[in-house]
């Protein structure tokens, strides 16, 4: 396996994991135990460690390197970028996708709903529907701004689809943002997917207010 391919696998490994939950924000990352888990040298995981670093998703903590946090406002910030950037690419797709890609997006609604229950799994789901909205878009370069929101979003503790009734909700909205796509009403579908980002942003600040007041107690 060459350098390159190395780097690319202890990267995305890393990331996934960051992603699902096995690190969380402040937990530290150690070269060796990173090794030894994904079984790569240890030349790949420092390099992928630094490339991380570079892209703010972990942070130093003395000499140690930590999984990043986003503040309050750092999450604002992300949540403006991420609704006008889906909504852009929901406003394309109404343009741009194919019969094919329309249906696949109703599959996906079909299937999730099989997922009621079990929240990290239906966050996972989540994260494929968005993914194809933006494949759907059929623009390169603003598929690859959205990967880069979405790694930020790995850094979130937790998802806001486990609040009891949001998984419900999640895919109502799910519905109505690919009907809009479907009827190829652009205007619809910026709306829909920008409601939706907001809605899911709500749940979170509610969430993350409950945490605050357990805490404080």
């Amino acid at each position: 396996m060459t350098e390159t391919k190395l780097l690319k696998d202890a990267y995305s490994l890393i990331l996934e994991a960051i992603d699902v939950g096995v690190y969380k924000p402040g937990d530290r990352l150690v070269e060796s135990e990173l090794a030894d888990r994904f079984g790569v040298s240890r030349t790949p995981i420092r390099e992928a460690l630094q490339r991380l670093e570079t892209q703010s998703l972990l942070t130093r903590d003395g000499r140690s390197l930590i999984v990043a946090s986003l503040d309050h406002n750092q999450l604002a910030e992300l949540y403006i970028v991420r609704s006008e950037l889906e909504g852009l690419a929901a406003r394309l797709a109404a343009r741009h996708a194919t019969d094919e890609e329309v249906r696949l997006l109703r599959i996906m609604i079909e299937e999730d709903a099989r997922l009621m229950g079990d929240p990290q799994a239906l966050s996972r789901a989540n994260r494929r529907f968005h993914k194809q909205i933006h494949l759907a878009s059929h623009n390169r370069y603003l598929v690859q701004q959205l990967d880069l929101v979405h790694r930020s979003m790995a850094l979130l503790a937790s998802t806001s689809i486990s609040v009891a009734g949001r998984g419900e909700r999640t895919l109502e909205e799910h519905s109505a943002i690919v009907e809009a796509i479907a009827s190829g009403d652009g205007d619809a579908a910026y709306n829909a997917l920008k409601e939706h980002i907001s809605r899911a942003f709500e749940t979170r600040l509610r969430q993350d207010s409950i945490a605050a007041e357990r805490f404080s107690l």
